[in-house]
């Protein structure tokens, strides 16, 4: 199996730019698989900033709903891949998906499931949504519950969790080493 990174944190806190650094690490070409859609012109600029961040050392994979799918297809093609990101991959399943918010949680465990086949490294990223006030929207309520979830049951399946505050990364979890930093909590 292929190790498996999540990067988390807030809006703007550098974790894509963390996850970006820690898949230069890797030799080769790297895989970038994009969930997010340019559904307006705002969009569209933060994802040509992104594009033109990375460079030509990436090769993109625009993927807004079958990540599992596209994940075993590019397996082996890239030293490494790095998923932007979680949490637009749950927006895009909770407003697409068929059983609706329902569907959200078993896609996600399904996308878990396929790990231990992966061989390419994987790194995720996604944002911590539940650190601010309770939403008055029930749909922004389902949304931050979902990703909150998800993001629990991804951390528990991943080798190293970090967290990205200010721009600076914090490591929650390494099982690839001998370092305990967390103890015997999972969700």
């Amino acid at each position: 199996m292929g190790k498996i990174v999540l990067v988390t944190g807030g809006a703007r806190s550098g974790k894509s730019r963390f996850a970006e650094r820690l898949a230069e690490g890797y030799s080769g070409t790297c895989g970038y698989l994009a969930t997010a859609e340019a559904g307006d012109a705002e969009m569209a600029v933060r994802i040509a900033r992104h594009q033109a961040r990375r460079g030509a050392g990436w090769a993109t994979i625009e993927e807004p709903l079958e990540v599992g799918r596209a994940l075993s297809e590019h397996d082996g093609r890239y030293s490494v891949i790095l998923m932007d990101c979680l949490t637009l991959w749950i927006s895009n399943l909770l407003f697409r998906h068929p059983a609706g918010a329902a569907g959200v949680i078993p896609e996600v465990e399904r996308l878990i499931a396929g790990f231990p086949r992966l061989t390419t490294p994987l790194i995720m990223v996604t944002n911590e949504v539940g650190m601010g006030i309770v939403p008055e929207h029930p749909l922004a309520r389902s949304f931050r519950d979902l990703a909150g979830e998800a993001n629990q049951l991804v951390a528990a399946a991943a080798d190293q969790v970090y967290v990205t505050i200010s721009g600076m990364p914090l490591k929650l979890k390494d099982s690839t080493t001998s370092e305990d930093i967390l103890g015997p909590f999972s969700p």
